[in-house]
C-alpha cells in the first residue's frame, strides 16, 4: 500500500501561482510513475501531468503544457505541480496518484494509477 497526502491548494487570482506537493509513504519502493488529475463542479477527473518515479520523464495535458511543471524529490517521496498563469478553468479539485507497476509509457488514463490521494482544492478567481 502507499498512501498519499496532498497539500498546497488555495485560491490564487489569475496569472497568479500555486504549488502543489504530494508526499507519498509505504511502499514507496514500488512507485512507477506519479500523476497529477483534476476535476471541476460537474465534470469528469482529467490528467494534468504525470512523472516517471526513476528517470524522471514527464508528461502533460495540452491545455497546462508550458504552464504547469511536474517535478520529484525521490528522498522525500514527494511530487510537486508548480501551476503558472492561472486561469479559471484551471479550478478544481486535484488529485495525486500513483502507478505501482511497468508501463512503456507514462500513464494518463485514470484506471492506470493504483492508489490515490485525498485531494486539494485550488480556486483560480478572474
Amino acid at each position: 500500500q502507499v498512501q498519499l497526502v496532498e497539500s498546497g491548494g488555495g485560491s490564487a487570482q489569475a496569472g497568479g501561482s500555486l504549488r502543489l506537493s504530494c508526499a507519498a509513504s509505504g511502499r514507496t519502493f514500488s512507485m512507477y510513475a506519479m500523476g497529477w488529475f483534476r476535476q471541476a463542479p460537474g465534470k469528469e477527473r482529467e490528467f494534468v501531468a504525470a512523472i516517471h518515479c526513476s528517470r524522471g520523464n514527464t508528461d502533460y495535458a495540452d491545455s497546462v503544457k508550458g504552464r504547469f511543471t511536474i517535478s520529484r524529490d525521490n528522498a522525500k517521496n514527494t511530487v510537486y505541480l508548480q501551476m503558472n498563469s492561472l486561469t479559471p478553468e484551471d479550478m478544481g479539485v486535484y488529485y495525486c496518484a500513483v502507478r505501482g507497476g511497468f508501463l512503456p509509457v507514462l500513464p494518463r488514463r485514470i484506471t492506470a494509477y493504483n492508489y490515490w490521494g485525498q485531494g486539494t482544492q485550488v480556486t483560480v478567481s478572474s
